[in-house]
């Protein structure tokens, strides 16, 4: 049978026609190219919506092979005790909730696999107590923001560390991904190992949790970059520790 994969998703308001009655309601959506990846790779997705109720959480996990933290918005810097500054893009507190509680819950009371993308890196370090980068340019660093390249193109090189789970799947040394984002892993959590950094820039593209156990954190968008066999290898991998 095929593993139950849990997919977090955003929340935003939907489309308002003037021929409708009531006003848009408040929707969770997410982009198709996450179903499609784990769908390919061999699992079932299951959108997972915005839930604060831990005991909701707790029986939501229970039922799944493994969660995947899918990208978004910026989190709440108040979460890993920085003040927000005006670089800071939009917050939600009911997602940056759930998540957190999510990923804290998969991490410190079950050995089910995660994956982070993106804003799902960001939110497994915060959840460990690691911190971010509110904005990387005007924290000293060049912009990953690189919005003038397609989804499915690549931007930039990366290093792959040796000897880590992610370099298992994609192969160490550098390899190159997509980069749409301006926050960034500044100080990984304790339990955390550095997978990979940005070329030339060193910062922090991936991390995860030493040992055998799958949880691993990118901050690119490899959904977006399933033609690619490292991207797919990625999914493939998550996937596998999944059906176990």
């Amino acid at each position: 049978m095929r593993p139950l994969i849990g997919i977090t998703c955003s929340m935003g308001l939907g489309i308002y026609s003037m021929t409708q009655e009531n006003m848009p309601q408040l929707q969770h959506r997410m982009g198709d190219n996450y179903i499609k990846a784990i769908t390919n790779a061999g699992g079932i997705p299951v959108i997972l919506p915005n839930n604060a109720d831990l005991s909701v959480i707790k029986e939501m996990v229970d039922q799944l092979d493994g969660v995947l933290l899918s990208g978004g918005g910026d989190v709440d810097p108040a979460l890993y005790g920085r003040r927000p500054n005006g670089h800071l893009g939009s917050v939600n507190p009911r997602r940056d909730a759930f998540e957190i509680a999510i990923a804290q819950y998969v991490l410190n009371e079950t050995d089910k696999p995660l994956l982070g993308v993106c804003r799902g890196i960001q939110v497994m370090n915060v959840a460990m107590g690691g911190t971010l980068y509110i904005d990387l340019p005007s924290e000293g660093k060049p912009s990953h923001s690189l919005g003038m390249y397609q989804r499915d193109q690549v931007s930039h090189a990366i290093t792959v560390a040796e000897n880590t789970r992610l370099a298992a799947i994609m192969g160490e040394g550098q390899g190159w991904v997509n980069s749409f984002h301006h926050e960034a892993v500044l100080d990984p959590a304790d339990c955390f190992a550095v997978s990979a950094v940005s070329v030339p820039d060193d910062v922090i593209e991936a991390i995860e949790l030493p040992g055998d156990r799958f949880a691993l954190g990118v901050q690119w968008h490899p959904e977006e970059l399933t033609a690619r066999d490292e991207a797919m290898s990625l999914f493939r991998a998550f996937v596998t520790a999944a059906s176990k």
